[in-house]
């Protein structure tokens, strides 16, 4: 199991953070552009919810599967299954300053040529892209506050 974990702290109230992850349209606003995410019927993060993250590369468009496996205030865990199998959790702690953001991004990857390519190409990128996804959340909360 691979596991890439950082954290942030946002100067803005834990549920406008929350909102951040879980409002569809402003989740969109702090995600890498080239991924996207479609609901699997209506929107929600609910436990059971369904939602696939599609990567916009013209022809190939990886998706993973994901599903709500925990919910509750302030966290929201997705699993997911796909060219990646593992879970993002997303976990948002309040404190006198306003909320300390932690992104727990925790899989493994099943194709022996896939995961070699990942680790050989994508990681550091994808690492990278994740710091990044939360300064953009951390400047949405913090425009909203």
């Amino acid at each position: 199991m691979q596991v890439f974990e950082q954290s942030i702290q946002i100067n803005a109230a834990t549920t406008v953070v929350e909102e951040c992850i879980t409002n569809l349209q402003l989740m969109h606003r702090w995600l890498n552009p080239i991924l996207y995410c479609k609901p699997v019927g209506e929107w929600s993060t609910n436990i059971g919810s369904e939602s696939l993250f599609i990567i916009q590369i013209p022809f190939l468009k990886p998706t993973l599967n994901s599903v709500v496996v925990e919910r509750g205030a302030g966290l929201v865990v997705w699993k997911f299954e796909g060219f990646f199998r593992g879970r993002d959790r997303w976990e948002c702690t309040p404190n006198s300053t306003g909320t300390h953001l932690t992104n727990r991004f925790e899989f493994d990857i099943p194709n022996v040529l896939v995961d070699w390519g990942f680790k050989t190409f994508a990681a550091r990128w994808t690492k990278s892209d994740m710091e990044s996804q939360l300064y953009r959340l951390k400047q949405v909360a913090e425009s909203l506050q």
